[in-house]
């Protein structure tokens, strides 16, 4: 009996370190399991936002559009026209729209040269043609192209988006 005893326990030593091995098997495999997710995880909450801002960085932004600037010009122009043998009056009110308001201060030190401009485009338009819609929309085009051609000169930038009339007479 002593015999029979000792097969089973014989069994059981040669049992155990097979035990032991599946035992450090499975937590190796565990702890593989575990760094992978780990490393996922890091990657993902880490490593997946660099990229899109490393993206970001090489484009160029867009710039941002600054709020319009209201420069009015005072006082108001008025020009004289001699239509059909009658004398004809023309009074604009005019305002410039600018974006940026360092650049629209440098631009007020040459007013004189760009009222000066403004008052000969008004007079040598045609009277008849103001008083047409198309024909006002033509002559604030003209204007606008006259104050950023002057801008362009004097200050090295555009500077006035737009050339607004704010009050427009034909008498």
């Amino acid at each position: 009996m002593a015999k029979q005893e000792q097969k089973p326990a014989a069994e059981a030593a040669e049992a155990k370190p097979a035990g032991n091995k599946k035992l450090i098997i499975m937590m190796l495999v565990g702890f593989i399991v575990v760094g992978a997710a780990s490393a996922g995880g890091v990657y993902f909450f880490l490593g997946g936002q660099s990229e899109p801002a490393a993206e970001e960085a090489a484009e160029p932004a867009e710039p941002v559009k600054l709020p319009a600037l209201y420069e009015p010009l005072t006082p108001a122009f008025v020009v004289n026209y001699n239509h059909e043998g009658r004398n004809h009056y023309m009074q604009v009110h005019i305002s410039l729209m600018a974006r940026d308001q360092a650049k629209l201060d440098e631009l007020k030190v040459h007013m004189p040269v760009l009222k000066n401009e403004l008052v000969m485009l008004f007079s040598s338009q045609n009277f008849a043609e103001l008083q047409k819609p198309e024909g006002k929309t033509q002559l604030r085009d003209l204007a606008t192209a006259k104050v950023k051609e002057i801008a362009q000169r004097e200050v090295g930038d555009e500077v006035v988006e737009q050339v607004l009339f704010t009050n427009f007479v034909l008498q």
